[in-house]
């Protein structure tokens, strides 16, 4: 048999009292520590829960949004079409009229150059014949 010396029990002894000190301190800790994590793990069942809430919420609304776009897409296409016909039968008609309008402009801006050029003739003045009677009417 072993002799185990009166020094080695007194450590042994007390190592047993600090190991069961321990043990209840850790068994305490314990004990207070589940009611916390319990309510810790509500706390955030309860957020994930509203976050999830949150993100059905925001799905709906990205769905209404799309239905949205695509009604203002149908209606831009429509009225943008309208606009653009209008603009073209519009656009017809103006280009047309500057283009009588440029073209009477140029047959004006021929006749006053030809006119111009052509200062050794005597431009045509429709007279009535004179017949000897009042000849001052005929002057003037």
């Amino acid at each position: 048999m072993q002799q185990v010396s009166l020094a080695q029990k007194v450590t042994e002894s007390k190592m047993d009292g600090l190991k069961k000190d321990v043990e209840a301190k850790m068994d305490g800790l314990n004990n207070g520590l589940e009611p916390k994590m319990d309510c810790l793990k509500k706390g955030v069942e309860a957020k994930m829960n509203d976050v999830e809430a949150k993100m059905d919420g925001l799905k709906t609304g990205m769905e209404d949004l799309k239905i949205g776009m695509e009604d203002l897409k149908t209606y831009l296409k429509t009225d943008l079409t309208k606009f653009l016909q209008e603009m073209l039968t519009n656009g017809e008609r103006v280009v047309k009229e500057t283009h009588d309008e440029n073209k009477r402009n140029a047959n004006h801006d021929l006749i006053d150059s030809n006119v111009g050029l052509k200062t050794h003739h005597i431009p045509k003045i429709d007279m009535r014949k004179f017949d000897g009677k009042d000849p001052a009417t005929w002057i003037l």
